[in-house]
């Protein structure tokens, strides 16, 4: 071989084309991406692996047809993509809806050029596309998920393995108030209370260390300080690997619930308490009725020199005050037989108020804020005094170095929302009055039993812890609402609403009254229908000694065979309420049609509510409550027969 001639090489071009048009080939067979070239008309003319394998068409079956996989819904769309191609434009869309051979969508991202000869005309175009279908369905599910949580009424609050938040959603921000911003980096610890003890947060975490879900209740503090109670679920969050890299918490903000569950028990428990008391000052009432009546006719039979008589009149004492105490009992449950009135609680406040400065002490400043428009409610003036008064004593006693008690009025409007968390109200126009303290004030535990009978702060022997059970179940008879604001070291505020009424519904306060006169002996008949022996006794004698003739029966029955055996006039029934076998009421009814004339007196121990709306007592009715005095019979049995 002669080295020094040349070696002929062949042409470069001859050589790089048929590698260069192998190794094309070889990327469009191998692309995970569909290759599809189509001719201006829309005509397949290539058609890869990856296109038989997203669409499902063999290539066969593509070439020589219009694009199989635009659905006819779409057609309009592909002509202004291909009319965009065959003008020189390259593009990309990210996302266009299509179908599978089986019919089945699918989403497709596409990458469209024109495809030109050496010359630069355009004979075709080209697409590539990818199928994100399942990237789409993966976006959209997440999306939904993201707008779920951002708009769940639930918090939902994410940390890392060590508590620190990473997200919030708006529900907490509205619930806690405070801005994600504000939060975010911070350890959810921000929220306690004080409430909880370390114990209850010792058993969450190491509940949630050992990959469990942790289920309880928090009460926690919102940003302005109020109380916000929650009901929660924290849970770990997992990676693939199974290793816990979060915990998300979904909590529900149940304050008003609890509050709303609160407040029924404590109505069930205060109406359960009521109907025993009541029941109890029904049969006390009885056996004072008894004690203090001879007590006084020991009294007027016994000189004035005789040693006895104080030994009588401490029995009468303690008469006395074991009828206060039934009082009280019946006030609480809410069966004592009110008078209510139309009045103006300004008049009320400002006829106690020298009162009142003498009961709370040179110590207390007394003050009044009143409205000079204040409109009227229709309460008893004895029950309402009795209110402003229990509730001066308990804020004196609150103030045992001194302090301010201010007595005030206003008209106001309860909201149906502020019915909603408070049941037993009915919104609508009201009359506030309000006595507001500056003592020692009172923690949550003391003011959820407050209103309880028997129930007190003070030592023992200072109080019976009736007081403000008696301030409770007036306001309660009396159709009103009651409340208290208080806080340790801040004072107390007790808020009464009563409902407005119209003037017109009543007589205002300030009638007077008729002097008090000794009742003139009588000679009519009366029917005495009492079935407890003691109170019986005790009426027909005061009434014999007041020259009445006195039929005597131990309850309905005999008094209704009494009424039929008996020839002559009976002016007067005098009947207890509620008696066994049949009651004051039933016989009245079957008395009446006998003997149209006859004059009724009811009395009673205590007054249950349906037979107080319903079956005995109507406005105008004549009614003596139990315990009652000699002369406070002797009167009301004058009064009912001497009107006409």
């Amino acid at each position: 071989m002669n080295m020094d001639r040349p070696i002929a090489l062949p042409d470069v071009e001859e050589i790089e084309r048929p590698a260069a048009s192998r190794i094309l080939a070889t990327l469009i067979e191998a692309s995970p991406l569909a290759i599809v070239t189509f001719d201006p008309e829309g005509v397949v003319t290539m058609w890869n692996p990856a296109a038989e394998r997203i669409f499902g068409w063999s290539e066969n079956e593509a070439l020589g047809s219009r694009l199989p996989f635009v659905p006819a819904e779409k057609q309009e769309e592909f002509l202004a993509l291909r009319r965009r191609a065959l003008l020189g434009e390259v593009f990309t869309e990210p996302e266009l809806h299509r179908r599978r051979a089986d019919g089945s969508p699918i989403v497709v991202s596409v990458s469209t050029s024109p495809l030109r000869r050496p010359d630069g005309t355009i004979y075709g175009i080209m697409s590539i596309l990818m199928d994100v279908t399942e990237r789409k369905a993966t976006e959209e599910s997440q999306a939904r998920l993201t707008m779920a949580v951002e708009q769940a009424g639930e918090s939902i609050v994410v940390t890392d393995t060590r508590g620190t938040i990473q997200y919030v959603n708006p529900a907490f921000e509205r619930i806690t108030g405070y801005d994600r911003m504000e939060v975010i980096g911070q350890n959810p610890r921000i929220l306690k209370s004080g409430r909880q003890d370390p114990a209850f947060y010792k058993v969450l975490w190491q509940t949630l260390r050992r990959g469990e879900v942790w289920r309880g209740t928090f009460l926690n503090r919102r940003k302005d300080g109020t109380l916000c109670e929650e009901d929660a679920v924290i849970s770990p969050v997992r990676d693939p690997s199974g290793r816990v890299v979060n915990y998300v918490a979904v909590k529900r903000d149940v304050t008003a619930v609890r509050r709303m569950e609160e407040q029924l028990r404590q109505s069930q428990k205060m109406e359960a308490v009521g109907r025993l008391a009541g029941g109890v000052a029904h049969d006390f009432n009885n056996l004072l009725t008894a004690i203090s009546g001879y007590s006084d006719l020991l009294l007027h039979r016994l000189p004035e020199y005789s040693t006895l008589r104080r030994d009588v009149e401490e029995i009468r004492k303690a008469g006395d005050r074991a009828a206060a105490l039934t009082r009280q009992l019946l006030a609480f449950s809410r069966r004592q037989v009110l008078q209510p009135k139309v009045l103006d609680l300004n008049a009320v406040v400002t006829n106690m108020e020298q009162m009142l400065r003498r009961l709370v002490g040179n110590d207390i400043a007394l003050s009044t804020d009143l409205s000079p428009s204040l409109s009227r409610v229709k309460v008893d003036p004895g029950q309402i005094e009795q209110v402003i008064v229990n509730l001066a004593l308990n804020a004196r006693d609150a103030m045992p170095d001194g302090g301010r008690i201010t007595i005030a009025t206003a008209d106001a409007e309860l909201s149906p929302a502020y019915a909603v968390a408070h049941p037993e109200v009915r919104p609508g126009p009201h009359v506030l009055l309000s006595l507001a303290d500056t003592g020692h004030g009172m923690d949550d535990e003391t003011q959820a039993h407050l209103f309880e009978p028997f129930f007190t702060t003070k030592d023992r022997g200072k109080g019976t812890g009736l007081g403000l059970a008696t301030v409770y179940g007036i306001v309660q008879q009396s159709g009103g609402h009651i409340r208290v604001n208080s806080a340790a070291d801040r004072g107390s505020t007790f808020l009464i609403y009563l409902p407005r009424v119209e003037a017109a519904e009543g007589g205002e306060q300030g009638a007077v009254l008729p002097p008090l006169l000794r009742p003139s002996p009588g000679t009519e008949t009366v029917l005495l229908a009492e079935d407890e022996e003691g109170v019986r006794r005790f009426a027909r004698e005061i009434l014999s000694g007041n020259g009445y003739k006195v039929l005597e029966a131990g309850n309905g029955r005999e008094a209704l065979l009494l009424s039929e055996a008996h020839r002559g006039e009976i002016h007067l029934l005098l009947t207890d309420v509620v008696m066994p076998k049949m009651s004051g009421r039933e016989l009245t009814e079957r008395i009446r049609p006998l003997r149209p004339d006859l004059r009724i007196l009811y009395m009673s121990g205590y007054i249950d509510d349906a037979i107080l709306r319903h079956d005995v007592l109507e406005d105008g009715v004549p009614f003596l409550q139990k315990p009652f005095t000699s002369e406070g019979l002797a009167r009301k049995v004058r009064e009912v027969l001497d009107t006409a």
